[in-house]
């Protein structure tokens, strides 16, 4: 298993992945040092995870390899299906998945997302519009959210 650091306007980032596929990604919630050679089988999740910051890219390319319950990676695969730039709630993805009673246990493998960013569980809000639930801190999510909104906030000073 590769390993490497880079940072990101949200912090640093973890990737972690092999021959078989990008198995991690996750924002550190510390000061680290970014990885002064990445590996190759890496090169291009840094690529696409630069350019996403930069707001050229809207869609990921990757080969990816989680590491999950057979339920958590049905989640992860409808969560790749909301577009970039939209939001839908967990009682829409429950209904996405043909349960609306397995919303909590949507709730739960939506949390549990190793592929931060690349699967964008980050979309995912509550039913009132709210901003709800999110490991990598509400604040991320929230920037997120609004990274990839095609109405930019312009400051008025």
């Amino acid at each position: 298993m590769e390993t490497c650091i880079i940072k990101s306007p949200l912090g640093f980032t973890k990737i972690c992945g092999d021959d078989d596929g990008i198995s991690q990604v996750t924002i550190l919630n510390s000061e680290d040092k970014e990885t002064d050679i990445i590996p190759a089988q890496l090169e291009d999740c840094v690529i696409q995870l630069r350019e996403y910051f930069e707001g050229t890219r809207t869609t990921f390319d990757l080969k990816l390899n989680a590491q999950g319950t057979a339920f958590q990676n049905v989640i992860w695969e409808l969560l790749q299906e909301i577009p970039y730039g939209k939001t839908i709630s967990y009682l829409q993805l429950s209904k996405r998945l043909g349960d609306v009673k397995a919303i909590r246990a949507v709730a739960n493998a939506n949390g549990k997302n190793p592929l931060w960013i690349i699967v964008p569980c980050h979309r995912v809000i509550g039913s009132d519009g709210k901003l709800t639930g999110y490991a990598g801190g509400i604040h991320r999510k929230q920037w997120l959210i609004e990274h990839e909104s095609p109405y930019k906030q312009q400051s008025l000073f």
